[in-house]
Order: structure tokens, then sequence, then C-alpha cells
């Protein structure tokens, strides 16, 4: 293990990242170099500074870096754009931090003159994968060090013990049993697995969620909100230019007072087996509402089927880990070229754990009013062209049955 020289640890603070900074200086006798992302999260970060001085981390080895506005605006946002869920219901909110973790990781490795790179991700999950296949995309050369895989702490007692040996702080939480959940927060979500949750009979407790109302407690008004769009992307709230951070942000907070976003899904991880998890993402349900609306009007027809076609590959691709991959790459080119018109705005009805459209306009409209009316169109429209339509596309299938009627079938 001497080979290792110096390696940059994406370190939280928590029980596990903190016992992971331990052992590897006990372990690979290296420099270990820290960093923590401030993605929203809400949590207080500075705690992970004194922790890790507390172990002999260098004052200029300890990076907590506010990545926030970047999260948002050249992950969050371009996702968006191509409508992205994956499994018909998740928005990925933990998979899409993960490609921006790995790649700040990698620029802290490059500064310091680091060789390797190390995660908290256990070897059951997703996250292993979407960061290590990050860090060889941007480096590599890079040498990963995963301990869940090395090590033989593979239990919570086992860290404890560990943290208690070498006199690790640990939270009051951890010694009376631990949270009841293992949540993973950003701007976009806040995700909630394992304890209560590996039962998939049980339902989840009211008091686990922590950003959203009971839809049965929300307001009994409804609230109207207006977005307006430019290239896909949200940059106005009721008239009011935000950042991507403030944006999603706000639309949180106004998402989760109406209790919208709340999603319990049994899904198919990318390592084989099916998983429980719950999740909050209010802002993220509107924004995807919101953006469908402003492309019903300024997205071709077959322009707009084909982006949905895309969808599905595209929310694989960030679900298991190929953010930075050229084919990711490739249809991101796609969608951001289908965007140029989306453009206008759009006005959502927020409501008891719903949002719904309720008027949308754009100078790039492609609805017009006069063809699709009901009453006299003035000759824009001739309703005789459609039978020759029908009947063209009815040809292959008037055929196929004629020939089984003299086949006697």
């Amino acid at each position: 293990m001497s080979n290792i020289n110096k390696v940059v640890l994406a370190y939280s603070g928590g029980l596990d990242t903190s016992v992971i900074l331990k052992w590897l200086q006990d372990n690979y006798q290296c420099e270990v170099v820290t960093f923590t992302a401030d993605l929203g999260q809400g949590e207080e970060l500075e705690p992970a500074r004194s922790k890790a001085l507390k172990f002999g981390i260098k004052p200029e080895h300890i990076f907590i870096d506010d990545l926030r506005e970047e999260f948002v605006r050249d992950f969050v946002f371009p996702m968006f754009r191509c409508n992205t869920i994956y499994e018909g219901e998740y928005l990925l909110g933990t998979s899409i931090a993960r490609p921006l973790i790995a790649k700040r990781q990698i620029e802290i490795a490059r500064q310091v003159g680091a060789d390797s790179v190390s995660h908290g991700a256990t070897g059951k999950g997703n996250d292993q994968v979407r960061f290590e296949l990050g860090y060889y995309a941007l480096m590599p050369n890079v040498k990963v060090i995963a301990p869940w895989r090395e090590w033989d702490l593979l239990s919570r007692e086992k860290l404890l013990a560990y943290a208690e040996k070498h006199g690790i702080p640990v939270e009051m939480k951890h010694k009376q049993g631990g949270a009841p959940y293992s949540m993973d927060a950003n701007l976009l979500h806040i995700s909630y697995e394992g304890r209560h949750l590996e039962d998939p009979k049980a339902e989840a407790e009211e008091a686990m969620w922590r950003w959203t109302v009971s839809p049965e407690q929300a307001p009994d008004a409804a609230e109207f909100i207006d977005l307006e769009y430019e290239k896909g992307d949200p940059v106005a709230l009721n008239g009011k230019r935000l950042s991507p951070a403030n944006m999603l942000a706000e639309l949180n907070r106004l998402g989760g007072k109406h209790g919208i976003g709340r999603l319990d899904l049994v899904e198919n991880r990318y390592v084989g087996m099916k998983s429980r998890g719950c999740y909050e993402t209010p802002g993220g349900t509107i924004l995807l509402k919101g953006h469908r609306g402003i492309e019903s009007i300024t997205l071709d027809r077959e322009v707009a089927h084909l982006k949905d076609d895309l969808m599905a590959r595209y929310a694989s691709l960030i679900y298991n880990g190929y953010w930075w991959s050229p084919e990711r790459h490739a249809i991101q080119v796609l969608i951001d070229h289908t965007q140029q018109n989306v453009n206008g705005w759009v006005r959502l009805k927020l409501y008891k754990g719903s949002v719904s459209v309720v008027s949308r306009d754009s100078k790039n409209t492609l609805f017009d009013s006069q063809i699709a009316t009901f009453d006299d169109d003035g000759g824009a429209y001739n309703q005789a062209d459609a039978g020759g339509f029908i009947k063209l596309n009815a040809l292959r299938m008037r055929i196929a049955e004629n020939a089984r009627i003299k086949r006697g079938l």
C-alpha cells in the first residue's frame, strides 16, 4: 500500500468518512486531503474542518467548497431540459450530484498533486459506480481507494468500535441507536433509505419528511406562480429574476408548503438489486411540470417525441454514472439544440400535493389558433385532406387483412 502518496477524500465529517480518514492514515500511511461539497444540503459544514484539523490535516489541505450555483446551473438545469425521469418517477436528485463531486475532487487532486482519490460509498450501492466512472473519465490514471470494498468494518457496530478506539468523535444519535434513516440531501432533493424503509410493506412515517407538509395539511387555497423560461431554463419567478440556486431554493419552499414532490419508490439499482427509497423533490417537480408546459407550445411535434424517446436513455446514463461519457455529451448537444426557441412563461397552480399548468405563452409559439379553432377557420385548414391521409396510413393494414381473408383465416 506504500505506492499511495497523497489522497483526496470526499469528506462529510460524519461517522463513515471520519473513520475512513483515520483508516487511510493508518493503512496507507499517506497524506490525506479532505474535500467537503456544499450542494445546498442545509447542514453546517464548518465542523468538518475542525474534525479534519483534529486528525492532523493541514489547513491548506481542507477544502470546503460552495458548489450550489454550479450544481443547479451546469447539472440540474441541463438534465431538466431533457425532462429527465428514471423509471417513470425518480427525478435523480442523488445521481446528478455525484458527477459534480467527482469533478471537483479531481480538480483538487491536480491542484495539490495527489495521485489518489477516495470515497465513502458502500460496495452495495450506485454511488461507488457514479464516483469512480467520473474519476476515471476525468483523470484516467488516478488510483481509487474504496474502503468499503477493502476493510472488514462492515457493520455500524464495528465502525463505532473503531471510532472509539481511535478517539473519533461520535454524535449522540449514533451512540443511541443511530439516525432512523440514511439520508442524502442537496438543493434538488432529500432522500431516505434504510431502517424502517427496508420493509417495502411498511408505510413511511409522517415524521420522516423534512421539506414537505403532507398534502392533507397543505393550505386549502391554491397558489399560482409564473415561471419565465429562456432556452429551456427557468430565469424568473413571478417577475423576479433569480440565480439558478436561488430559483430552486425558492421553488423548494413553495412546493414544500403545498405538499408537492413526495415519492416512495422501489427502484432497480445498477448493481442488480432492488432498493426502496423515499424522496422529496418539491422544486424539481415544479420545474419539470413548467418545462413541459412551455415546450408544449414551442417544440415541433416530432422533435418533442424524439426528446421523449431519448429521455429514458439519458436518465439511465445519469442514474448509472455516465454523465461524463461521450454518449451523454452527444445527447446533450441535441437536447440543447432543441431548446433554442423554448422561451416564454408558464402559470402553475400549486394545490395539496399537485402542480398543474393553467396557462402559457411564448413569442416562439407554434400554436395557431386560426388552424386549431372549432369555429370557422376561414379556409386555413381543409378538413377533406384528412381522408386521403387516413387511407394512405391504413393501406398496409387493409392489405394485411385482405391477405388473411384470402387464406381463409
